[in-house]
């Protein structure tokens, strides 16, 4: 019953999820392989401690005040229904931070509409302008969600690598004109995810015009936008111009210890915003109404986004210091908590590595570290600042660990 089951929906399946041979490819997702590896490290090693620098979220709890707002609104009887796109009162506390951490005034009636978190916006947005044989120009290494949407709709993808030599900013001049041509959609990310690159006011500027000349929205994905260490946060909206051309997604994920709460906003241009609107009104009927109303109380409290830098920003300190100590090349990110270094080429005097991912497996099996391995502009490992660790106390005596395992693998650059 099941190989007769099995056939009936396979020969129905969408060609965008691989049709027929769904599921048969033997390709396994990175962060597949990086668990299994992990999995294997630890059944051979199980009394080794592992030294965790490859997880993406924070590891601290949302505010105790935040907190007691959800325990609070989730005991109200008139918060108990669906939210639809969202309640006022969130999308008045959106634009007022906005307006104090960003210096950018917007409409909380037209201008910004809640989203359950970054990625549903990030899935919903090319809706709103991509028709089959439309591309979407998408930086790599980066977060492909609206990519994998883009073509799950037609469309294309167009990749742009970001390069060291460029400050890992993409090279917009290099695009064909063909690709120009057929581009609706720019995903852009700064603070970026994993190069720790920080865009300028300048730079955005150009990407401004770039997208007027050439008649191209712009989604700036600002996840990591209170994370930065190299300037004061920086929103593209808040440049001139770029509220005709685009919008810009915001999470409470990482600046405000909320990883798990799924709510966050996009805002910008109030026609975009209304296209959004619209078809999150056809794919969810909105985020839990007290979430919402514990997100606004951490809108509401600059410290914590702010103490939430600082401990960010000394463990990335610690943790240049101990992988140049360790033979990498590498330096304090412009802004999120992540540190995207050069992959060494090898270990000791016979191991050598014909990539990061080769580089990471290494790491996990010899040593016992996690990272995250980037090969699509190069070879380069990401590692985290969110390991557990409480206070800086364990924070040093983790660091010092590190370095001893990574002095011993004996690394070559």
């Amino acid at each position: 019953m099941s190989n007769s089951s099995d056939s009936h929906v396979r020969s129905l399946f969408a060609d965008r999820i691989g049709g027929e041979e769904y599921g048969l490819s033997n390709e396994i997702y990175k962060f597949e392989k990086i668990k299994r590896a992990r999995q294997a490290a630890e059944r051979e090693n199980p009394d080794r401690l592992l030294i965790n620098l490859g997880v993406g979220e924070n590891d601290e709890m949302a505010a105790p005040s935040v907190r007691a707002a959800l325990t609070h609104e989730a005991s109200q009887p008139e918060n108990r229904g669906y939210a639809d796109n969202g309640i006022d009162e969130f999308k008045a506390a959106a634009a007022s931070f906005m307006s104090a951490a960003y210096g950018v005034d917007i409409d909380p009636d037209s201008e910004v509409n809640h989203s359950i978190g970054s990625k549903p916006a990030l899935a919903m947005l090319p809706m709103a302008f991509i028709n089959p044989g439309d591309v979407t120009l998408m930086t790599v290494p980066g977060y492909p969600v609206a990519g994998t949407h883009t073509a799950y709709l037609g469309g294309e993808v167009h990749k742009m690598p970001l390069l060291a030599e460029n400050g890992f900013l993409p090279d917009l001049e290099s695009i064909p004109a063909d690709i120009l041509k057929r581009a609706k959609m720019m995903v852009l990310n700064y603070p970026n995810s994993p190069t720790g690159a920080i865009a300028t006011e300048g730079w955005f500027k150009d990407v401004i015009e770039f997208a007027l000349q050439n008649k191209i929205t712009i989604v700036h994905d600002a996840a990591h936008g209170l994370l930065s260490f190299e300037q004061a946060p920086l929103s593209f909206l808040a440049v001139d111009g770029a509220r005709e051309v685009g919008v810009e997604v915001h999470s409470l994920s990482k600046g405000f210890n909320m990883i798990g709460w799924r709510i966050g906003w996009v805002c910008g241009n109030s026609t975009v915003i209304s296209a959004f609107a619209d078809i999150k009104d056809n794919s969810d009927s909105g985020q839990f109404i007290p979430i919402q109303k514990a997100a606004a109380v951490a809108l509401g409290d600059a410290s914590i986004y702010q103490d939430v830098q600082v401990k960010y920003r000394r463990r990335l300190g610690k943790l240049v210091t101990v992988l140049n100590e360790a033979g990498f090349d590498c330096k304090m990110p412009g802004g999120t908590y992540f540190l995207y270094a050069k992959s060494p080429t090898g270990a000791g005097d016979s191991v050598n590595f014909a990539s990061a991912e080769d580089a990471t497996n290494h790491l996990i099996s010899e040593a016992g570290i996690l990272t995250v391995p980037w090969d699509d502009a190069g070879s380069f490992l990401r590692f985290s600042a969110t390991y557990d660790a409480n206070g800086e106390s364990e924070e040093d005596e983790l660091m010092k660990l590190l370095g001893t395992r990574l002095t011993a693998l004996g690394l070559r650059f």
